[in-house]
């Protein structure tokens, strides 16, 4: 990762007090601009259930147009994510990463799931972007992506949602999103 994009990201426990885990650029440095992490997760289109996925579960992302991306790597969501993506194969080709759901993810900007909202302290640096995967996405790089559909038989693109760095991001900093805030 630091030879590829020149900084190294890791979830560590948050400098907020109870927050839990956060994510930190632990070497490097991410130049305004940049993709810093994915928010991984599967993804519900507005007419799907996950009722019983969204109870007690922080990490459901809403996206503008009403789809829902479950990143919890815990529970039934954990359940779900695996089954989908064990579904979703051609041939000998995953399409989508199951990792993330570990300690060791294949790729390490699936981590957008931890990082924690702004305070009057410390202001965001990153901002959400979400991306509709186009249909000509080469085939041997969808195993890298960290999201997978919950109705394999939708039309709609695969959504994913990246976080981009608002300015440089050194060595040993947070990154803080505002949870309210979406940019096309």
């Amino acid at each position: 990762m630091l030879n590829t994009l020149g900084f190294v990201t890791e979830r560590k426990c948050s400098s907020l007090q109870l927050a839990g885990t956060g994510v930190f650029v632990v070497r490097g440095r991410a130049q305004k601009g940049s993709v810093v992490a994915m928010y991984p997760g599967t993804i519900y289109q507005a007419d799907e259930p996950i009722f019983f996925q969204s109870i007690r579960n922080p990490f459901v992302f809403r996206c503008i147009d009403g789809i829902l991306i479950d990143g919890n790597d815990k529970a039934m969501s954990k359940i779900v994510f695996r089954s989908c993506s064990r579904r979703d194969r051609l041939g000998p080709f995953s399409l989508s990463d199951s990792s993330w759901l570990t300690p060791h993810p294949v790729n390490p900007l699936a981590v957008g799931q931890y990082v924690n909202n702004c305070s009057n302290e410390k202001a965001a640096n990153v901002c959400y972007q979400e991306y509709d995967v186009p249909d000509g996405f080469p085939l041997e790089l969808r195993q890298f992506l960290p999201n997978v559909k919950y109705r394999a038989d939708t039309q709609r693109p695969l959504r994913c949602v990246v976080l981009v760095s608002l300015r440089d991001i050194t060595h040993g900093e947070e990154l803080f999103s505002n949870y309210y805030t979406i940019v096309h």
